[in-house]
């Protein structure tokens, strides 16, 4: 009897795992893209002297990561994310802070019809906004066609944040904010920021606004974002990017590599963007992505110390042309001119060329 008990037993606890294993099914995957250009940029130091070097890819910076989820049953799953971005060219870590997953780093919990709520270091809603769906260069990595994110570019990520994400029907809402961890002050150092966007046949749309504090002084951004698709293989993007800096950080993140150092920062710059882009699928592996982008500030630092207005527009034309589901090859040119403030974001003349090829490999 004693034994049929112990066979009983290890029955039912082979039943009991074998339930576990169909209810709480879980998977790991490793994913990311390594990216790299060869490039040529006039202008590139005080003595207008051209530059080759390799670098970043134009859009995607290459990165890796390992993102999981677990099914708890109901709908509900645990899921977790972690992502590094690193120099395929140096094999550094690609920022000045060491952080190894300066990406993404979260855990949390996914609902079907609840939503997802995580917790760590993420993108904020702006950011997966505009680089996933409404800037036709993704949030591109050279200066030339991304120095109007340069003002929220300290801002991109968040960490000790929590975010919240969810789809009804065709609008999708997102929601984070970030705690500061200062003592005796809840909003020093916190951010916040709300997307929402709405999507209609072919027309998507997308508001969004984001706060961050530095030790008491505001940095503000709106946008107003849409795209449209003629087709399935033409679409064209355009948006409205309205930042307000109390905290002396754009003037400084607006600056070039190699530019002169500024006599002081604005204690309150105000940049209104505007840019518009169009993607074509010309044929199964080529695409064409056109941009242009135009930048007006106010109140913004300039050489001689005083504070005025500058404007700086560019134009990029990028041709991608798939090798296979993973790996493309891809060739850009761009121009950016400034005037202005924004004379002092440029190392040389206030007028850069570039040229790049590029390799991109998915995994």
């Amino acid at each position: 009897m004693k034994g049929s008990h112990v066979l009983m037993g290890a029955a039912a606890g082979a039943l009991m795992l074998s339930g576990t294993s169909a209810f709480a099914q879980s998977s790991v995957t490793l994913y990311g893209l390594v990216d790299t250009t060869v490039r040529y940029l006039t202008n590139a130091n005080s003595h207008n002297d051209g530059l080759v070097s390799m670098g970043e890819g134009v859009e995607t910076p290459s990165r890796f990561g390992l993102k999981g989820s677990e099914d708890l049953g109901g709908g509900l799953s645990a899921v977790f994310r972690l992502e590094n971005q690193f120099q395929l060219w140096s094999g550094k870590l690609d920022n000045s802070n060491n952080q190894l997953f300066q990406r993404q780093a979260y855990v949390g919990l996914s609902s079907d019809q609840y939503g997802t709520l995580a917790f760590g270091r993420q993108q904020t809603p702006f950011f997966e906004q505009m680089g996933n769906t409404y800037d036709p260069m993704t949030v591109g990595d050279f200066w030339q066609d991304s120095y109007v994110y340069n003002p929220v570019g300290p801002f991109l990520f968040t960490n000790s944040s929590v975010k919240y994400s969810n789809h009804f029907g065709g609008l999708q809402v997102e929601g984070m904010y970030g705690f500061g961890g200062v003592a005796g002050s809840v909003g020093a150092n916190s951010m916040y920021g709300v997307t929402a966007s709405y999507t209609l046949g072919p027309l998507s749309a997308d508001v969004g606004f984001q706060q961050n504090d530095v030790s008491g002084k505001k940095f503000n951004i709106l946008n107003l974002s849409a795209v449209y698709a003629f087709t399935q293989s033409v679409k064209v993007l355009g948006g409205w990017l309205h930042s307000q800096d109390n905290t002396g950080l754009a003037d400084v993140d607006m600056q070039q590599s190699g530019a002169p150092t500024l006599p002081r920062v604005s204690p309150n710059r105000i940049d209104d963007s505007l840019y518009l882009g169009s993607s074509w699928q010309v044929t199964s592996p080529l695409t064409l992505t056109l941009a242009g982008y135009y930048d007006h500030a106010r109140n913004a630092a300039l050489l001689d110390g005083d504070l005025g207005v500058g404007i700086n527009y560019s134009a990029t034309v990028l041709a991608e042309y798939a090798l296979s589901k993973r790996t493309e090859v891809y060739g850009t040119i761009d121009y950016t001119r400034g005037n202005g403030a924004f004379t002092a974001d440029y190392p040389g003349r206030n007028n850069q060329t570039g040229v790049a090829v590029g390799l991109r490999n998915l995994f």
